[in-house]
């Protein structure tokens, strides 16, 4: 069974995006380099982030949302982002009317059924959970081996926080990884069982 990485980037101050869903700044080193990080070339980035976040989405097989994300994203119209496999998505609510039923998308009701489904998909590959309130619920179940951030030089004052409504205290081992690239910082802690 593959890991599990909570991620997404996130402001100095640990906001993913304002209170109106936008993340504003948030992603400028995606075009801050001259290195093409996706087939379409549209993302740029410096060597230092295309070596760092290329290996990272190489290893993923499944990417956990939750409902809102899923929204926002119109279902990505069918398409996972990134080249990943498999999109679950954490929801009450069924697939919208009309949703295709040979996209690899699974809604799955609750933060265990959800990452029971996605390890299956996954396999060996990471499994990866978007930060935000889904987030937040898998790391306080205890079901996130690592937390990943890219961290942008930006405050955003209020939003989204990038572990959701998460109030109890949990420790992380010391940075594993640490790149300054440019427009952002990557960090990857394990999570402390």
């Amino acid at each position: 069974m593959g890991k599990v990485v909570l991620y997404s980037t996130v402001s100095v101050d640990g906001f993913i995006a304002d209170d109106n869903d936008q993340p504003g700044p948030l992603f400028d080193w995606l075009s801050s380099g001259d290195v093409p990080l996706d087939e379409a070339g549209q993302l740029k980035v410096s060597q230092a982030s295309y070596e760092h976040t290329r290996a990272y989405w190489d290893q993923i097989g499944v990417t956990v949302v939750g409902r809102h994300v899923f929204d926002l994203t119109d279902g990505w119209d069918g398409t996972p982002p990134s080249g990943i496999d498999h999109v679950v998505i954490v929801s009450h609510r069924p697939a919208p009317e009309g949703w295709r039923p040979e996209a690899p998308f699974h809604f799955a009701d609750g933060v265990d059924a959800a990452m029971t489904t996605a390890q299956e998909l996954a396999g060996d590959r990471t499994v990866e959970v978007a930060a935000g309130d889904v987030g937040g619920q898998m790391l306080a179940a205890g079901l996130v081996d690592e937390v990943a951030m890219d961290v942008a030089p930006v405050v955003l004052g209020t939003g989204k926080r990038f572990f959701g409504s998460v109030i109890a205290q949990h420790l992380l081992e010391d940075p594993d990884v640490v790149i300054a690239s440019n427009r952002v910082l990557h960090l990857r802690y394990r999570v402390r069982r």
